[in-house]
């Protein structure tokens, strides 16, 4: 049996359309909320069993690990080591986890805490007999209900005068959901013993934010001018936004890391199972015009 977390959020949507698109032939058993839309586990053709209940609580998960063999774990780094732990308490043979990039940024906010988590999990692996692969996405986008670039969209959209940090000149690769997806199942179709501990998963190659900026801007149709500021204003705006909204508004990191490349090489993943994303000028395309439809 397959169990899957995270299948109804944004890219674990695009994993369960490549499951349908297969024909995947195995039971599944997926971790959904009482408030999440399932319609499309309900209407996938697949041997789907939806189950409800809280991922935070340990006796949740060790019922539902269960009779699993494998596990594609999608929704949250933060709740990996509860997973892993109620799978090898199950006997569970093997793992695959989305995790994140963030992990490389130079950023202490960013990293550190994904840096803990991930050495208690090497830790773990190291004494018990069960096989992990570690995904790696970068910025991802794709839809409207992204949390990157939906939100550049609307920034653009809504100013003329667009601020950009130091010039824009970092670089970025954003991966598009659609290619997660693909790469998520190809990635649990691989012999076990085929598939390495940990890939990246990028975006076709590396852009400028400022030229992700335009590309946007391009595609709404606006005629927007960017003005750069150093990073150290954009920081000092953005815990003065902090403070005024009492937290509920913390961009704090965003801006520290839009001043750092976050570029990342996926050859390993092109090389072991044929991954292949889109670029950046396609995905962007097709998400700026389902915002206008959406005006």
């Amino acid at each position: 049996m397959l169990l899957v977390t995270g299948i109804t959020g944004h890219t674990g949507r695009y994993f369960l359309q490549e499951l349908i698109n297969h024909k995947y032939e195995g039971p599944i058993r997926c971790i959904v909320r009482e408030t999440s839309d399932t319609s499309m586990l309900d209407n996938s053709g697949l041997n789907i069993e939806k189950v409800y209940g809280d991922i935070h609580n340990e006796a949740f998960l060790d019922e539902v690990t269960m009779g699993v063999d494998e596990i594609v774990h999608i929704i949250n780094i933060r709740h990996t080591l509860r997973v892993l732990k109620a799978a090898i308490k199950n006997d569970v043979k093997r793992i695959v986890s989305v995790h994140t990039t963030g992990i490389y940024s130079k950023f202490r906010i960013a990293s550190e805490e994904y840096v803990i988590i991930e050495k208690k999990i090497k830790d773990i692996l190291s004494k018990n007999d069960i096989s992990m692969t570690i995904l790696r996405p970068t910025m991802i986008y794709g839809d409207v209900c992204d949390r990157n670039m939906s939100k550049f969209i609307k920034m653009v959209d809504r100013f003329k005068i667009f601020p950009v940090i130091n010039h824009g000149k970092s670089l970025i690769q954003p991966v598009n959901a659609r290619d997660l997806g693909k790469a998520y199942y190809d990635v649990l179709m691989m012999p076990v013993e085929k598939a390495k501990s940990e890939y990246i998963l990028s975006g076709e190659k590396p852009i400028t934010m400022l030229e992700a900026f335009k590309l946007i801007s391009n595609n709404l149709g606006k005629k927007t001018t960017f003005i750069s500021f150093p990073l150290g204003f954009g920081v000092i705006m953005a815990r003065v936004l902090k403070g005024i909204t009492l937290g509920k508004i913390d961009y704090v990191e965003r801006v520290q890391r839009m001043s750092e490349d976050r570029s990342f090489s996926h050859e390993e993943a092109t090389a072991d199972f044929g991954y292949k994303p889109e670029s950046f000028e396609v995905g962007i395309a097709r998400e700026v015009k389902e915002y206008l439809g959406r005006l």
